[in-house]
């Protein structure tokens, strides 16, 4: 692609949706799914061991994980590609897979595969068929989507001659092309270079801005932070925190992803210590512990590692050592980012000891 000062993208605007759904648009409860595997299909693989969550309209609701983490099969189950063995998952209030919640989803797989002898509009010529579109609708829709993609006058162009941002761009426009309800991605940027990840990415976030819901899987966390408002967190078949990003919550989960640590280095005379110490034993993690850097006649140097919530924690923190009469030598504050959360969450579900939540 080109590289010009104008964006093909900038005055698109997302086509007129109907009246946004409300509600509860995707409902997973206990979810399971077996395979059989090993000599006479007699072992058995755990893919999803009682799986719950849920997203709300006007959400862009992200599953990330590792791979295998059983994210795909997930979205297998709600599109109703595969079948559980267990728990219920639903769309819309229907059942999960039933024709009538699949007529309002568009889906992008994670692979596209346009025939070569297409271009961009023949193809969603092709996609609005199946979807029972009549001519004059296609030809509208076509219009409409071609821009918001930023594939407009690039439309008779053979898909050959696409990149594979390009490619996904043309799969947004068609699992868009019968205006569902839910859009459902599967890694819509893996294997993207960093502009295509960039355009794709925009093209979600016009779609989340103007009320779509969206449920997207993906491994590449940085992704999943731009764009998506609600987020669950999956490793080995099962989801370890959901909620609002910045917001997560989960048995195996040690602090909130908005909270701050902070590390300080202390100077308090001895006959203060005691008091000082019991003040702010509450603000220390399990594994927090005063450590004695220097010693003097009458004062001593310490270094501690507090929990705040938020800044005014910090500031407050920072008021109950002055009264104490206290010296803060450093302060440095570190905020728990989505990376932190996630890398905890998977150590621990991969750690070698752990509960059997799999019979």
């Amino acid at each position: 692609m080109s590289s010009t000062v104008a964006d093909p993208m900038e005055d698109a605007t997302v086509p007129e949706a109907e009246p946004s759904v409300a509600g509860t648009i995707v409902a997973v409860d206990g979810l399971k799914k077996v395979y059989r595997s090993g000599w006479l299909k007699s072992g058995q693989v755990h893919a999803l061991s009682g799986v719950s969550l849920h997203a709300d309209a006007g959400q862009v609701f992200g599953l990330l994980g590792p791979n295998g983490a059983g994210k795909t099969t997930l979205i297998k189950i709600l599109l109703g590609v595969i079948r559980s063995s267990g728990g219920s998952a639903s769309l819309f209030g229907l059942p999960a897979g039933s024709a009538a919640a699949r007529r309002r989803v568009g889906y992008l797989p994670e692979s596209l595969r346009v025939d070569r002898h297409h271009t961009a509009r023949t193809a969603l010529k092709y996609y609005g068929r199946l979807s029972g579109l009549d001519a004059a609708t296609i030809q509208q829709r076509s219009d409409e989507l071609l821009k918001l993609v930023g594939l407009e006058g690039r439309d008779r162009e053979s898909v050959k001659r696409f990149s594979k941002g390009m490619l996904q761009r043309l799969g947004l426009a068609q699992a868009l092309m019968h205006d569902p309800d839910l859009l459902v991605l599967d890694e819509p940027t893996d294997g993207l270079d960093p502009v295509g990840r960039s355009e794709v990415r925009r093209v979600i976030e016009r779609l989340r801005d103007s009320g779509k819901t969206i449920f997207l899987n993906s491994h590449i966390l940085h992704e999943v932070e731009l764009v998506c408002t609600h987020l669950a967190i999956m490793a080995k078949g099962r989801v370890l925190a959901s909620g609002p990003i910045g917001q997560l919550s989960g048995p195996g989960l040690e602090v909130p992803t908005s909270s701050l640590t902070i590390h300080m280095d202390l100077e308090v005379e001895r006959s203060r210590l005691e008091t000082l110490q019991s003040e702010l034993e509450p603000m220390m993690g399990a594994d927090a512990a005063w450590q004695l850097v220097r010693s003097s006649p009458d004062t001593d140097r310490w270094r501690v590692q507090l929990s705040c919530d938020d800044q005014s924690d910090v500031d407050a923190t920072v008021d109950v050592i002055r009264e104490h009469q206290a010296s803060i030598l450093t302060l440095q504050p570190h905020r728990h980012t989505l990376e932190d959360t996630f890398m905890q969450l998977v150590r621990q579900a991969h750690s070698p000891v752990e509960p059997d939540v799999l019979n």
